[in-house]
């Protein structure tokens, strides 16, 4: 999930444009109706041709999303020394600017839960946190399972169980990335201020969701970067590259 509290921050990483005359065609991101007896096979389709996809109809009610938000909003909003109090991420915990392992920098602040016991959870999240967790977990349920369903793998929940074991390493994430006073291009390199760089996702799908706020970017086929149209309502699935190599050693 995504969280933002002022839309100042426009592209997570721009790279470099050179002039292009030839006349770009942006692409329709695949959307899936998951209520729909035809979803198994769009969903394996959308993973071969683009590697990202948007679901609707997915049974997380509102409600829950909204309720979410509103404390995620609450939290980053709250003074540093109230934050910090549930950090530094060691792995879990609050945390701001350095990203990853790698040392990863950038303009975001994130909370990074395990949605387990011994997560650091600021004050009013726990009971949040899990109610939204469950649903969402059941939606990436019902999508593994349709893949594996397609893709003739047995059983059905040979993806699924792994998001359900009680020692799934599975996480939950909240970014926010605040408002920056001088959002200007840096002139020895021409790339605009970064909030979370060029990166792909190890696991088996990410599941994300945005406020109304721009800023989540794909990299196509051709190299070339796409803005992904916010979308409060429904959620995007990104394929990891555990299911990418999966399909490829299935294939060959």
């Amino acid at each position: 999930m995504v969280a933002l509290s002022n839309p100042l921050m426009e592209q997570f990483f721009v790279k470099p444009s050179k002039p292009n005359t030839t006349p770009l065609i942006i692409p329709d991101i695949p959307l899936i109706d998951l209520s729909k007896p035809e979803s198994k096979h769009n969903l394996v389709k959308a993973c071969q041709d683009f590697g990202f996809f948007k679901v609707v109809n997915h049974g997380v009610p509102a409600k829950y999303i909204t309720k979410l938000e509103s404390e995620a909003v609450k939290f980053f909003d709250s003074p540093l020394s109230v934050k910090q109090k549930s950090g530094p991420p060691n792995p879990f915990g609050y945390g701001n600017k350095s990203i990853g392992r790698n040392g990863d920098v950038g303009w975001v602040e994130y909370l990074l839960l395990n949605t387990k016991a011994e997560s650091v959870y600021p004050d009013n999240f726990r009971g949040v946190v899990n109610d939204y967790v469950t649903l969402v977990k059941n939606m990436a349920c019902e999508i593994m399972e349709l893949l594996a369903d397609e893709m003739k793998l047995q059983p059905r929940n040979v993806f699924s169980k792994l998001l359900m074991d009680e020692h799934s390493d599975s996480v939950f994430r909240l970014n926010h990335y605040p408002p920056f006073p001088q959002f200007q291009e840096n002139e020895t390199n021409g790339r605009k201020l970064v909030g979370f760089g060029e990166h792909t996702d190890p696991q088996i799908i990410s599941v994300l969701r945005s406020n109304n706020s721009s800023g989540l970017e794909i990299l196509l086929r051709d190299g070339s970067w796409m803005s992904v149209p916010p979308d409060s309502e429904s959620f995007f699935v990104n394929v990891g590259d555990s299911l990418q190599v999966l399909h490829h050693k299935k294939m060959c």
